[in-house]
């Protein structure tokens, strides 16, 4: 079942997507060529998902995590890669991360994978997330972090991407700031691609050697916030 508003809001906030919009395919394929890195990334949020409830994918792009992790809802508001995603089976409602088209309190936990270096307001982004969530309900963020090898990489040749020239990369410090002010606590972390050639996909607690980190936080009452 998806939680729908009565009515989409608007796109007010836009997200930078105009290269998933024109190329969903070469991002897709992406997943192909580097099947290692995917796999340990989609490890280490197995590990920081809950494993039962009803998950939302923020951001679902073309649904490479949502199918395995069967998570069956997405946002997202590029409709190529959207439309890959129903392909895999997952249902995608089109909107931005910044005005979820969802009801409050409906749904266990959201998942956001590389995504919050591509939001135009971060701290709305992570408002919704907590809006959309049931009371005690899960944050889990995977996210390239700034602070890592991979990260000053990624930093250093992103105006040779298409996909990430407008991106903004964030540490692990930068991201749990602005997820406390957001409303969440009980922190948790996971980290995989660690430095080395090729890296390290083993997945270990903890962060500061993995270039992808994920953080799972856990919703606050509002009275707390």
């Amino acid at each position: 079942m998806i939680f729908l508003l009565p009515v989409r809001p608007p796109k007010t906030t836009m997200t930078k997507t105009t290269a998933f919009d024109e190329q969903p395919n070469d991002y897709d394929s992406w997943f192909e060529r580097h099947h290692d890195l995917y796999q340990a990334e989609l490890a280490a949020i197995y590990a920081a998902v809950p494993k039962s409830g009803q998950g939302v994918e923020i951001g679902v792009g073309t649904g490479r995590f949502a199918a395995p992790l069967s998570i069956s809802t997405g946002v997202d508001p590029s409709l190529g890669m959207a439309e890959l995603a129903r392909q895999r089976g997952v249902e995608v409602l089109e909107g931005v991360a910044e005005a979820l088209p969802l009801t409050d309190n409906s749904f266990d936990y959201a998942l956001m994978v590389t995504v919050v270096c591509f939001l135009d307001d971060l701290p709305k982004a992570f408002r919704e997330a907590w809006r959309i969530l049931k009371p005690g309900g899960s944050l889990v963020v995977g996210f390239i972090d700034r602070e890592s090898a991979l990260g000053r990489s990624y930093e250093q040749k992103q105006e040779q991407s298409v996909f990430y020239r407008d991106a903004t990369f964030y540490s692990v410090g930068d991201l749990v700031v602005l997820l406390h002010r957001a409303g969440f606590e009980d922190f948790s972390y996971w980290q995989t691609l660690l430095p080395g050639e090729p890296p390290d996909v083993t997945v270990r607690e903890g962060f500061g050697a993995g270039g992808f980190v994920v953080i799972r936080a856990q919703k606050r009452d509002k009275e707390d916030i």
